[in-house]
């Protein structure tokens, strides 16, 4: 009987690498989720602010005020003017000074694509800040909306 070594074959050597599939997967699906909740997050906060009459926004450098009435017609320094007239004075502002916002004041009867024909001329004038003014006084009970709504808004109950 002989009592010899027994040679044992070494198998599979040991796996010294770190197999990175499985972790890159799993930060692309959290680069992923983070990515679609983060603007959720950040527009879930609903606010609202106190009103006060010493609240005024505050002076731009240069503004142009450009009034629509409720017919339509716009107004540049309480001229009446074409479109055609608006881009001309809204480039000659924007050489002047190319941070100039444009002062929107519209009647609350303009339609809505009057406004939007204002708004593209100033763009395309270069002009691309752009402000609404609104009556910052409280409405009173003679003010008041009426309850119906305005033409062409159709309320279903």
């Amino acid at each position: 009987m002989a009592f010899g070594r027994l040679d044992r074959s070494s198998g599979a050597a040991p796996m010294s690498d770190i197999n990175m599939t499985p972790l890159v997967d799993v930060m692309l699906v959290l680069v992923v989720i983070f990515i679609i909740t983060a603007p959720l997050l950040a527009s879930s906060i609903k606010l609202d602010l106190p009103k006060t009459d010493a609240a005024r926004p505050g002076d731009v450098p240069k503004s142009i005020t450009v009034v629509v009435d409720a017919s339509g017609q716009a107004y540049l320094k309480d001229q009446p003017v074409t479109l055609d007239e608006l881009t001309r004075q809204f480039s000659a502002s924007k050489l002047g000074n190319p941070d100039t916002e444009v002062q929107l004041r519209a009647d609350s009867r303009v339609p809505y694509g009057r406004i939007v024909d204002v708004m593209g001329t100033a763009q395309k004038a270069g002009l691309n800040r752009i402000g609404f003014i609104a009556d910052s006084r409280p409405a009173t009970a003679s003010q008041q909306p009426p309850s119906t709504p305005p033409p062409g808004l159709h309320h279903k109950p």
